[in-house]
């Protein structure tokens, strides 16, 4: 895929995942305990490969603004009478999108001390 439609699906997945983060949750609550940092760190780990394929910054900038936008969305589900805001959550989201990085690093060096 080109970098535009990497661009496209992270606006779109952006958008669906701040519809989902402010939706009140009914039943699926109750699957498996914590089963919300599950899908926190999942979409997290999402958005942080989106992300890398979609723009050329650093990764630093990318972990960063992944984290103001994790930060955002609690700060958004603490003014939902609904929803409440978490910080057990946050570190989800922040776990999911370090954890791709993380990955992506060590296949990097990986391939990197094959070719030696």
């Amino acid at each position: 895929m080109t970098r535009r439609v990497y661009q496209a699906l992270f606006l779109v997945s952006i958008v669906a995942f701040t519809v989902l983060f402010a939706k009140e949750v009914k039943g699926a609550a109750n699957l498996f305990p914590h089963i919300d940092k599950v899908a926190h760190f999942g979409i997290f780990f999402i958005l942080a490969v989106v992300m890398d394929k979609a723009f050329k910054i650093p990764l630093w900038v990318q972990i960063l603004m992944l984290a103001g936008y994790g930060a955002a969305i609690e700060v958004m589900q603490d003014m939902l009478p609904y929803r409440q805001a978490s910080i057990g959550d946050f570190i989800a989201d922040f776990a999911g999108a370090v954890s791709y990085f993380v990955i992506k690093l060590a296949f990097h060096l990986g391939k990197k001390s094959s070719h030696e």
